[in-house]
């Protein structure tokens, strides 16, 4: 059975972290529109912390604490493309672990790649990736490595939303996810520091239950 957790060590530090550098911003009244057309009160770009060396080592520290917790006979680490790459190469060259990403779909010249890396049959990987939202691009990921013959252990993010739809897409493609931070450790945290009141905080909650009809 797939573990699904969040690491309770770095829940509420993590979640400080992207506040403080508007990396995640929550706005109930003027919400945000997602490429799917989803309303959300919630905007997530882990890749600015790539902008603050102490935050990208904490978040570098985080997820290599989580691997080795949870993973610890991996061999290899392979990115998300294109968030999780920067991350997933930081991870791999503290760990002094071979890296390689992979791409959404195959490059359309040269050898048309879809894993950029060496392909070692049965090495065992875990996958690195900035934000889980469905988990259908993080899951797309981890079936093109087993189709290349690695054994995917398991996947590590940074921010996870927690929605039921990624938990169901996670158990069935028989894959665990430790996240660093998820949407119910935001808001306790934002809740504690008055970054948002009780109305809205209803409404947060609201939008995680039922992102697709939230506000409409």
């Amino acid at each position: 059975m797939p573990i699904i957790k969040v690491q309770d060590e770095t829940a509420g530090k993590i979640a400080d972290m992207l506040l403080q550098i508007e990396a995640i911003k929550l706005n109930t009244e003027k919400p945000f529109t997602w490429a799917s057309g989803w309303k959300s009160p919630i905007y997530c770009d882990n890749r600015l912390s790539l902008s603050f060396p102490a935050i990208r080592t904490a978040i570098k520290a985080g997820l290599i604490q989580a691997i080795r917790e949870n993973f610890f006979t991996v061999e290899a680490i392979a990115g998300v493309a294109t968030a999780g790459i920067a991350q997933g190469a930081l991870v791999a060259q503290d760990m002094e672990l071979p890296f390689l990403y992979v791409r959404p779909k195959p490059k359309d010249h040269g050898m048309e790649n879809l894993i950029e890396g060496r392909i070692v049959k049965n090495q065992k990987v875990v996958v690195v990736e900035d934000l889980v939202s469905t988990g259908g691009s993080s899951l797309k990921a981890v079936q093109a490595l087993r189709d290349a013959g690695f054994e995917v252990l398991g996947m590590v993010s940074i921010f996870n939303y927690g929605f039921d739809i990624a938990k169901r897409n996670f158990y069935e493609a028989n894959t665990s996810l430790i996240s660093l931070s998820d949407y119910s450790s935001l808001l306790n945290y934002a809740q504690s520091k008055n970054y948002i009141n009780d109305d809205q905080l209803t409404s947060l909650k609201a939008w995680r239950v039922d992102p697709s009809n939230w506000k409409k």
